[in-house]
């Protein structure tokens, strides 16, 4: 089950994309490349064989991506919290 991403980590999460968007993309390119390579191969995938923008169908997965990491971090540490 996919958690619930909240407001605020949605506005965390934008706020550090569009600081400097290319920059985050290309630190997320080589993230994802090491933390999740199927993940990755995919994103590219869908990137190249598309009639849109590369770059920003790119820039949507790995949005994604992060939004629902940031999702399943919090959860994660929210359970460990309530467990003690």
């Amino acid at each position: 089950m996919i958690p619930v991403i909240s407001e605020e980590n949605s506005a965390a999460v934008f706020s550090q994309i569009f600081k400097d968007m290319p920059e985050w993309r290309k630190k997320m390119i080589h993230y994802i490349k090491e933390e999740n390579p199927e993940i990755n191969t995919a994103i590219i995938e869908a990137a190249n064989n598309t009639d849109l923008d590369p770059k920003a169908v790119a820039l949507g997965a790995y949005m994604t991506y992060t939004l629902i990491e940031t999702a399943i971090n919090e959860t994660e540490a929210f359970m460990k919290f309530e467990e003690k």
